[in-house]
């Protein structure tokens, strides 16, 4: 039995790379899908897997090590609970656009409230940053601030300018990252200036609709020239949250963290309930309103009515 990285995952077939380099070709061991196992994919890109090679000399994935960590969706496939994207990452980069295409604040925070309750540091690239307008700078600078006196790491990038490629780079370097993001938003084209070993296929955003077109259609993970390596993966439409009780969603927003101990009750979700910190510091502006009704929308599910009205960058 051999133990190796899985580096590549197109559905029904796994790259594993061993530790003297071979790269070896892999199914599942039946086993993983009778084991009530609640996710499209048993096995992904970043786990370290045990292998069997078999008489064709293609590989049998027998065992999976404990992952430190995931991201993970909800399944577009109904008859399962949920898709995991990534293995064992040190960092997160989510890219989103202000335009060209629109990534919506909603996703943004559904993906660091994920990232959070997996405890994976995420950086917010804002990319496309020389295609915006005077009003769309306003708007871009706003949430770089948002985001920044939240606590988290934000680079303005632009791949036409080079511009703050050098930034992300650093951040990279001898680390596992995973690129996500919205369709059309750059990332393949992002990670080519990156590392230009590495020749990842780009496509143009649709014309008709300003939305992305899917150019990665699974995950597959490089290794950096520079030192370290990254995960590619098939750009999000949309991002659900999974295995998150109601009651403790905002311990995943940092700033609602930073207070919470100063409301009158102990179990209070910030909701309805009177002399509340976190209400207040929205009042006062000290809580982006945005982010609240986000976390309103996340309290109350994708049923709430009001899941698609929280869209609008802070003024």
């Amino acid at each position: 039995m051999k133990k190796g990285l899985v580096i590549k995952s197109t559905g029904s077939w796994y790259s594993v790379k061993l530790s003297n380099g071979t790269i070896i070709q892999c199914r599942i061991k039946g086993k993983f899908r009778l084991k009530g196992i609640e996710t499209t994919n048993p096995v992904t890109v970043g786990d370290i897997v045990s292998i069997e090679i078999q008489e064709d000399d293609n590989g049998m994935i027998v065992e999976i090590e404990t992952r430190k960590n995931y991201i993970i969706r909800k399944s577009v496939n109904l008859s399962k609970k949920a898709h995991i994207i990534a293995s064992n990452i040190d960092l997160a980069f989510l890219v989103v656009t202000v335009n060209y295409p629109k990534t919506y604040l909603n996703f943004i925070d559904r993906f660091l409230v994920t990232a959070e309750a997996y405890h994976i540091p995420t950086t917010l690239v804002f990319n496309k940053i020389d295609l915006l307008n005077d009003n769309e700078l306003k708007e871009l600078n706003n949430l770089v601030e948002t985001y920044s006196k939240i606590g988290y790491s934000c680079i303005k990038t632009s791949v036409e300018k080079n511009i703050n490629i050098e930034e992300v780079k650093a951040q990279m370097k001898n680390k596992t990252s995973v690129f996500s993001g919205n369709s059309g938003v750059g990332k393949s084209s992002l990670i080519n200036l990156i590392d230009n070993s590495l020749d990842i296929k780009t496509s143009d955003i649709s014309d008709s609709h300003n939305q992305g077109k899917h150019t990665t259609t699974f995950a597959e993970m490089h290794e950096l020239k520079f030192g370290g390596h990254i995960i590619d993966t098939p750009g999000i439409k949309g991002l659900g949250i999974i295995d998150i009780e109601q009651e403790v969603i905002h311990h995943y927003f940092p700033e609602m963290r930073a207070i919470m101990n100063e409301c009158k009750f102990n179990n209070c979700v910030h909701v309805n309930e009177p002399k509340c910190a976190v209400k207040k510091a929205v009042e006062e502006g000290n809580i982006a309103e945005f982010r609240y009704q986000n976390y309103l929308n996340l309290y109350y599910g994708d049923e709430n009515p009001g899941f698609r009205e929280s869209l609008y960058a802070p003024k």
